[in-house]
């Protein structure tokens, strides 16, 4: 839907007026909060976030399943993102950039790593908190920094809003069929062993 409206200039407006919005919050400090978090997003803090927590599943939880699931989901975000910026090739706006970057614009791949990583870690830690306030805390903490990254980015003038989006929708889509695949298999799983047991 994003690359419809875009490819036919409908979110032009739309891109303008959060952008122009957005921008017009600029300040020193509000820049270097925001470069911070664009950090964050960036694929080199991903790793090193993706690599504690692989730790922590496998060390703490002793989840190794859940290990591979969260290793397929952050493997395949970039590899996703990579071919839908070669297909649409979208340029990068050029209206007030605070940092310069290359490659297309559509999808965000920031926003596709946010929303891949804390989607699928706010997933995997749901079921090991007991208590409602600490679920609540961990959906407030992933979607901020999802949030917050996406933001960043168009501040910075690297993206347009309609890229976020995009890049929300198109790994909210990567891990519900993750995630489908998954409880599809641990539900044959736990189905083998009841079988198992009885016999």
């Amino acid at each position: 839907m994003m690359a419809l409206l875009f490819s036919q200039n409908e979110v032009t407006a739309f891109d303008r007026a959060i952008i122009a919005f957005v921008q017009g919050l600029e300040s020193p400090s509000l820049t270097a909060v925001m470069k911070f978090f664009t950090f964050i997003g960036s694929f080199k803090a991903i790793i090193v976030i993706s690599l504690f927590t692989m730790a922590l599943l496998y060390a703490v939880l002793k989840h190794r399943i859940e290990l591979i699931l969260f290793t397929i989901v952050l493997v395949g975000t970039p590899i996703l993102n990579r071919l839908l910026k070669e297909f649409f090739q979208r340029a990068r706006p050029d209206l007030h950039r605070l940092i310069e970057i290359g490659g297309y614009s559509f999808p965000s791949g920031h926003a596709m790593n946010a929303a891949s990583m804390y989607g699928i870690l706010a997933f995997l830690l749901w079921r090991h908190i007991p208590t409602r306030w600490g679920r609540s805390l961990l959906i407030i903490f992933s979607s901020a920094m999802i949030v917050t990254i996406g933001i960043s980015r168009i501040y910075l003038g690297v993206h347009y809003p309609s890229d976020i989006i995009a890049g929300y929708l198109a790994s909210g889509c990567w891990l519900a069929i993750t995630i489908a695949v998954f409880q599809r298999y641990q539900e044959k799983r736990s189905s083998f062993r009841v079988d198992r047991n009885s016999a």
